[in-house]
């Protein structure tokens, strides 16, 4: 894997970092209420929005698709808390629990990437950012028909993996996005 890949992944995530702790600073962990599928229908928002304007190539509102892979990334870091801690409305996550899960947390995933990205060559180069947005709804829908059965699968990953992958592709998205400027 190149080094260059491995910076461009760390400048990517830092932006997305520094949102979800502007939005800790300004929310605290509101978002604890939220169970895993409607963190999931979040990212199905964000994820769809990206499509319909890749699809129109218009946009009505000035927030830019970057803005929405940022979010997709920020959200699939909460449900991956969430997996791992369980929803909880009462109890406010302390701030530094909070930091410190996210770092946990992308650093499997990037861990997770580096391993990949050995396996198949940054195969992810040579693809557009329209197929990064696609594979993002199928695994959204891989996601959901595990959610709807109360996460029993037969022989697939289960939906933490999917987030994951959900994680990486809409980093090599915002990586390729930059590229492009």
């Amino acid at each position: 894997m190149s080094e260059l890949t491995s910076l461009q992944y760390d400048k990517a995530i830092s932006r997305c970092k520094d949102i979800y702790i502007a939005k800790m600073k300004d929310y605290g962990s509101a978002w604890r209420i939220l169970r895993p599928t409607s963190l999931t229908d979040q990212i199905q928002i964000k994820a769809n929005r990206i499509r319909s304007i890749e699809q129109k190539g218009e946009q009505k509102v000035m927030e830019g698709v970057d803005s929405e892979f940022i979010g997709i990334i920020n959200y699939s870091l909460m449900a991956l808390i969430q997996i791992e801690l369980g929803t909880d409305d009462t109890t406010e996550l302390e701030y530094q629990k909070a930091v410190g899960l996210y770092d946990s947390k992308i650093t499997e995933v990037k861990d997770l990437m580096l391993n990949k990205n050995h396996d198949y060559g940054e195969a992810w180069r040579e693809m557009r950012v329209s197929s990064m947005t696609d594979l993002i709804l199928m695994k959204l829908k891989r996601i959901k028909q595990i959610e709807d059965n109360h996460g029993a699968t037969l022989m697939s990953e289960g939906v933490d993996a999917n987030y994951q992958d959900i994680i990486n592709y809409a980093v090599f998205a915002l990586i390729k996005l930059d590229e492009s400027k």
